[in-house]
């Protein structure tokens, strides 16, 4: 792995799992130091993170950790609304029956109390349906989205009862992809969201922090 890919694959992760909160400045000597590249990778790893939105120029020599808030969340949903309904209504059209039926049995076995397992199996679901869909710029647009997502679910904490309900949501999305059905594809994954979304709002409404 080349020094600013593994730059930027530590610092995504610490900004994704909230290591490095909203707000943290990325000074370079002292993330070159401790990170163990030079500045020269470090530098294309922050223009990376800048293009994913996830770091932003305070000033022109200042990098700090973007920001996230509602406005934000809702703003992003709107995107992954648009992007994976039209995905699911086409894994529908295109999507392998069997691979779909396989999961929405696995779906309806998950334990969602194991949250390393669920997310594991969802990001299984989510790579199916890139492969169904077949479309690499439609995929790219999604693994963006997905990259706020991790932060996204961070913050609204872990919520046993959302959680089960996400994995019945995913389950039946996945029936109807393996029935072929593409507007019941599309009209369960627009409930998903709009599901999930109004949980990570009254979330971030009860802990403003």
């Amino acid at each position: 792995m080349r020094a600013s890919d593994r730059a930027y694959a530590t610092l995504l992760d610490e900004i994704q799992s909230g290591a490095l909160p909203p707000g943290t400045v990325l000074g370079e000597v002292e993330q070159s130091t401790r990170l163990g590249v030079s500045r020269t990778p470090l530098r294309e790893a922050l223009r990376r993170l800048a293009s994913d939105g996830l770091v932003a120029q305070a000033s022109p020599r200042v990098t700090v950790v973007a920001g996230i808030d509602a406005d934000d969340i809702r703003a992003l949903f709107e995107l992954r609304r648009a992007l994976e309904t039209e995905a699911a209504r086409l894994a529908a059209h295109r999507g392998d029956r069997r691979v779909f039926r396989a999961l929405s049995t696995e779906l309806a076995d998950v334990d969602t109390a194991d949250t390393d397992a669920y997310y594991a199996l969802i990001a299984r679901f989510d790579a199916a349906v890139d492969a169904a869909v077949d479309n690499p710029y439609l995929s790219a647009a999604l693994r963006s989205v997905r990259t706020h997502l991790v932060r996204v679910r961070r913050m609204a904490r872990f919520n046993p009862l959302r959680l089960s309900a996400s994995a019945g949501e995913h389950g039946l999305i996945a029936r109807a992809i393996a029935a072929g059905d593409p507007e019941l594809a599309a009209h369960a994954t627009h409930v998903h969201l709009h599901n999930a979304l109004t949980t990570i709002l009254e979330a971030l409404t009860e802990d403003p922090s």
